[in-house]
């Protein structure tokens, strides 16, 4: 049940290390930081459950951000009614937000294609209305869902545990505080967990029949198979994988927002799994990496460090070189990213895990033919 192939145990191994080794070769392209490593981790979890149903079935949802923010506010909650640590936090968001994507599943999955992907808009749109506006109760509205001093926390005050802690609670694991690079590792183990049972849904049957689904959905309702439940179960996951990266959101920034729930961080994943690759394992862990970078470091180059890095050109080369290139960086980041998006689609539609098959496929053409000539056979 929980074995793995060679070739799947020698990617998690992999996949493993680099997660766990990101502050060293994130320094170098100064990323090296905590909260944003976590971040890393966390739409990397995310990315991962949109493309359990994207990937394997081809069905395109626009309401994902609804889980996250769902798994946001109950994690909240737990912190305010039970208890500061994590571990309960996590488990009412990942069933309350599977609860929630079965209810909208149910309804959006009557219908396929665009139809669908309308849906899903729909339905996020309306959530993130109602926990902007109608329940304030509940979500705090625009202010957001805060932690405060004088919480009940009933397990907490059960058991007197930070009854002599000064300023608001943190959230603990097993009563360690989980701020800074202990945050960022328990993020990075639930991430190699989340892309453990990405490996296991990927090859098993229950995989294969979302990839017929996604092949031709007609044809197997026309041979007796019933693809409606392995659709809403493929939801449902991928529901529960972004209400755990919403719940880690909340656990490394104790707070719940609306804005969580817009449609942009739908879109956002989205383009996370374009750029990394549909359908792949690796994919769209890259893009919620490329897409979390650009957005963090790449935003934050301004006109005084490209002067400095450009010094070296004469003066009127290095003008135009810093405004030309001012342009895609700092607050022109998105064209930056639009214009790779672009490129990416043309030309390597199977995202960046494409273009790196085709360069491993073209070295080995290489090392085939000696002199990287090809041998021409005589005819007979």
């Amino acid at each position: 049940m929980f074995s793995l192939s060679r070739k799947d145990l020698a990617a998690l191994a992999v996949f493993a290390v680099v997660v766990l080794t990101m502050p060293l070769w994130l320094s170098p392209l100064g990323a090296a930081y905590p909260g944003l490593m976590q971040k890393f981790a966390i739409y990397a979890i995310f990315a991962i459950g949109f493309n359990i149903l994207f990937g394997l079935t081809g069905y395109l949802s626009f309401g994902h951000a609804a889980f996250i923010g769902v798994g946001s506010y109950t994690t909240v909650w737990s912190f305010k009614l039970l208890t500061m640590d994590i571990v309960p936090a996590m488990i009412f968001a990942v069933i309350t937000t599977g609860v929630f994507a079965l209810v909208i599943g149910y309804f959006s999955l009557r219908r396929t294609g665009i139809y669908f992907s309308i849906l899903t808009l729909a339905f996020a749109q309306m959530c993130y209305s109602l926990a902007y506006s109608v329940l304030t109760p509940i979500t705090n509205g625009e202010t957001g869902l805060l932690l405060a001093r004088d919480d009940p926390r009933y397990l907490d005050a059960m058991f007197g545990a930070q009854a002599n802690i000064a300023g608001l609670p943190q959230p603990t694991f097993l009563g360690s505080s989980v701020t800074g690079y202990t945050g960022f590792y328990l993020c990075a183990a639930i991430l190699i967990v989340a892309f453990y049972v990405s490996q296991k849904i990927f090859a098993s049957p229950f995989g294969m029949a979302l990839r017929g689904i996604k092949s031709n959905q007609t044809r197997m309702n026309y041979t007796g198979f019933n693809t409606k439940p392995y659709m809403l179960a493929a939801f449902v996951i991928s529901g529960m994988f972004a209400g755990l990266a919403g719940a880690l959101l909340s656990i490394t920034d104790p707070l719940a927002g609306a804005e969580r729930m817009k449609w942009t961080e739908s879109g956002n994943v989205v383009l996370m799994t374009i750029l990394g690759g549909v359908g792949t394992l690796f994919g769209p862990v890259i893009g919620a990496w490329l897409i979390k970078y650009f957005e963090n470091i790449f935003s934050a180059i301004n006109t005084n460090m490209l002067n400095n890095f450009f010094s070296f050109l004469p003066d009127g080369l290095q003008n135009v070189v810093v405004t030309v290139l001012s342009k895609f960086v700092g607050e022109g980041w998105h064209l930056t990213l639009g214009l790779m998006f672009v490129l990416i689609v043309v030309f390597l539609p199977g995202g960046l895990v494409e273009g790196f098959h085709r360069l491993m496929a073209r070295l080995k053409r290489r090392r085939g033919t000696p002199g990287g000539v090809t041998s021409v056979q005589p005819a007979e």
